[in-house]
C-alpha cells in the first residue's frame, strides 16, 4: 500500500483533476455529434431529448467512458513518470524539487522506468479496444506526452508542447465515439492548449533563477517574471475565446455561457493571485484555482448536452 501511494505522489495523480474533464467534454460532445446511436434501441429515443440520447448509448456503449478514462490515466502517468526519471538529476538539485521520490530515494530510478513503460503499453491496449482509429494514432500521442520532458533543455517553448499534451484529451475522447476528427472537439483542444500553457508558466516562475543557471529554458528564464505572466495572460484570453467561439460553432445554451464566465472568472482570480514579486500563491492559483476551473466549465458544458441540446450538435 506504501508503495501505490508513493507512485501515485509519484505522478500527481490529483492533477489528472485538469485534463480529465475535457475528455469528458469530448466524449459526451461526441456522443451528441451522433446522428443516430449505434443501436437498434435508438428509435425509443429519436427527436427526444439530448438526456435521452445519452444515456442510451452509455447503457449499450459504457464501457468506452471507462477505457477512455483508463487511456487518460496511464497516458498522464507515463508522462510524469518519464518526466521524473527524466529529470531527476535536476530536481536533486533544486531545494523546491529535491523531495520528490528519486532524489529523495523514496523510489529507485529503475523502477520509474518500468512503471513508465508498462504505463504506456497500458495506454496502447486500452486504444486498442476502442477503436482501430485510436489504436493506430496511440503511439503519436505517447511521443507528444513523453517528448515534452526533453523540450526545457532546448526551448523556451516547452509550456506549449506540455499545453499540446494535455490537448489531446478532448480530442481523443471524441474520437473514440465517432471515429473521426470535426472542428468542434479541436477548438476544445486549443483552449486546453493555452489554458494549460498559460498555468504552466505561472508555476514555472517559482524555478526562474535555477533555470538560468542550470541552463534550462523556460518562458519565465527567457522574459523574467512579468514579461512570462503578461505572456500567460495572453494565451488565457485566447483560450477563453476559443471556448466562446466553441460555444457559437456548437449551438450551446445558456447553460454553456455560465460555464464560461466561471472559467474566465478563475482565469482572472489566479492572475490576481500571482504577482512577479509575490509568488506566495503559486500552489494555490496552479492547482486549486485551476482544477476548479476545470470541472466547473465541464459541469456546465455536460448539462447543457443533457438538458438543452435538442440534437446532435454541428
Amino acid at each position: 500500500m506504501t508503495a501505490f501511494k508513493n507512485y501515485l505522489s509519484l505522478i500527481k495523480f490529483s492533477h489528472s483533476i485538469f485534463a480529465m474533464p475535457f475528455a469528458f467534454i469530448g466524449f459526451f460532445v461526441g456522443i451528441m455529434s451522433l446522428p443516430k446511436i449505434p443501436n437498434v434501441y435508438y428509435n425509443l429515443v429519436e427527436n427526444k431529448s439530448g438526456a435521452d440520447k445519452i444515456m442510451l448509448y452509455l447503457h449499450y456503449n459504457g464501457y468506452l467512458l471507462l477505457l477512455v478514462i483508463g487511456c487518460m490515466i496511464f497516458a498522464r502517468s507515463a508522462a510524469m513518470a518519464f518526466n521524473r526519471y527524466l529529470d531527476a538529476g535536476f530536481d536533486e538539485k533544486n531545494p523546491r524539487t529535491a523531495v520528490r521520490e528519486i532524489p529523495a530515494g523514496i523510489l529507485k530510478a529503475n523502477h520509474v522506468l518500468l512503471f513508465t513503460i508498462i504505463s504506456c503499453i497500458a495506454f496502447i491496449a486500452c486504444c486498442y479496444f476502442i477503436n482501430s482509429i485510436c489504436f493506430y494514432l496511440s503511439p503519436v500521442a505517447l511521443f507528444v506526452v513523453l517528448f515534452y520532458s526533453y523540450t526545457k533543455r532546448f526551448t523556451a517553448l516547452c509550456h506549449l508542447v506540455l499545453g499540446v499534451g494535455l490537448s489531446l484529451a478532448p480530442i481523443g475522447a471524441y474520437l473514440s465515439v465517432t471515429g473521426k476528427f470535426d472542428l468542434l472537439p479541436i477548438l476544445f483542444s486549443v483552449a486546453v492548449l493555452c489554458w494549460v500553457s498559460g498555468f504552466d508558466i505561472i508555476y514555472a516562475l517559482q524555478d526562474e533563477s535555477f533555470d538560468k543557471k542550470n541552463q534550462l529554458h523556460s518562458i519565465p528564464a527567457a522574459l523574467g517574471k512579468k514579461n512570462a505572466l503578461r505572456a500567460s495572460v495572453a494565451l488565457h484570453i485566447l483560450s477563453t475565446l476559443a471556448v466562446v467561439y466553441a460555444g457559437w460553432y456548437g449551438h450551446f445554451g445558456l447553460l454553456y455561457g455560465c460555464g464560461i464566465f466561471l472559467f474566465a472568472a478563475l482565469l482572472v482570480y489566479q492572475h490576481w493571485l500571482v504577482k512577479p514579486n509575490d509568488l506566495s500563491k503559486v500552489n494555490l492559483a496552479f492547482f486549486t484555482t485551476n482544477g476548479i476551473a476545470s470541472v466547473l466549465f465541464a459541469g456546465f458544458v455536460i448539462a447543457d448536452l443533457f438538458l438543452t441540446h435538442p440534437g446532435p450538435v454541428q
